[in-house]
C-alpha cells in the first residue's frame, strides 16, 4: 500500500506541472531517471506513475522516443458522449475480471471491509457511498494499478454525468434488495476464492442492471409517444363541435 500511495502522489505532482505550463501539450517529460532523481524515489514508481498518468489520458507513451504530455481530456473540447448503457456494460467486462482477478489475492481485512459496506447497505447508511467503495475494494484487491484506475474512471464518469446519474437513480431507486442480494453473491464468491463464480456473480449484477436501465428507456419511450399521441389529439379533436 506505501508503494500504491507513492506513486499517486507522483501521479499529483507531473499533473501539477503539466498544468503549470512547466510540460505543456506536445512536449516530451524528462527520462525515467531524471524524474527518479526529481521526485527521488525509485524508477519502478515513475514507471507505475507513468503508467497511470497513461490511462488517465495525461500522456502518450512512444516506443523508442519518449513520453508526451497530451491536451488534458477535462478541458480538451470533445463530442464523445458515453452512454448509461455503454458504461454499464465497460463495466461488466472490466469488473467481472476484477472480481475473478480478486478472488484469489483478495485479503482478510478486505474481505472484512466489504462486509462493512454491506451491512452499511442493508442499514441505508450511505447506501450510494458503499455500493462505491464495495466495487472500489474489489478493484483494489486485484493488484492491479490499471484495474483500479479505470473503475475509478468508470465511478467519475457515473458521479458526473447528468444523464448517467438520472438513469442510475431509477435504477437504484426501485431495487434495494436486489442490488443487496448480488452483492452479496459477489461477496460470497470472494470469500470462497473462487474466481469462476465471482466473475459470474459480478456480471448477473450488472446485467440486472443493464435490463432495468432498457425497461425504463422503454417506459419514457412509450410515456413520450402517449404524451405527443394527446397533444395531436387536442389539437384536431372535434369534441367541442359535437358535444
Amino acid at each position: 500500500m506505501k508503494n500504491r500511495r507513492m506513486f499517486w502522489q507522483i501521479v499529483e505532482k507531473i499533473e501539477v506541472l503539466i498544468d503549470s505550463g512547466k510540460y505543456p501539450p506536445g512536449s516530451r517529460l524528462p527520462p525515467e531517471r531524471e524524474l527518479a532523481e526529481t521526485f527521488n524515489v525509485s524508477r519502478p514508481t515513475i514507471r507505475e506513475a507513468i503508467i497511470a498518468l497513461e490511462v488517465r489520458q495525461r500522456v502518450e507513451v512512444k516506443t523508442s522516443s519518449g513520453v508526451y504530455v497530451l491536451e488534458n481530456p477535462n478541458t480538451a473540447s470533445s463530442n464523445v458522449k458515453v452512454s448509461a448503457f455503454e458504461l454499464t456494460q465497460a463495466r461488466a467486462l472490466v469488473e467481472g475480471e476484477a472480481a475473478a482477478l480478486a478472488a484469489v489475492s483478495i485479503t482478510e481485512e478486505e474481505l472484512a471491509r466489504l462486509d462493512e459496506t454491506l451491512t452499511a447497505m442493508e442499514k441505508g447508511i450511505e447506501p450510494e457511498k458503499a455500493d462505491r467503495e464495495f466495487h472500489l475494494i474489489i478493484s483494489r484487491a486485484t493488484r492491479n494499478s490499471a484495474v483500479l484506475l479505470a473503475v475509478e474512471q468508470f465511478w467519475q464518469l457515473r458521479d458526473s454525468e447528468p444523464e448517467i446519474i438520472n438513469a442510475y437513480k431509477s435504477v437504484c431507486d426501485g431495487s434495494d434488495s436486489d442490488r443487496m442480494e448480488e452483492h452479496r453473491n459477489i461477496y460470497l464468491a470472494l470469500q470462497k476464492r473462487d474466481s469462476a463464480e465471482a466473475r459470474a456473480a459480478m456480471h448477473l449484477h450488472f446485467n440486472r442492471l443493464i435490463n432495468t436501465l432498457f425497461a425504463i428507456s422503454e417506459a419514457k419511450a412509450l410515456e413520450e409517444v402517449r404524451k405527443q399521441s394527446n397533444q395531436t389529439r387536442d389539437l384536431y379533436s372535434l369534441n367541442h363541435l359535437v358535444g
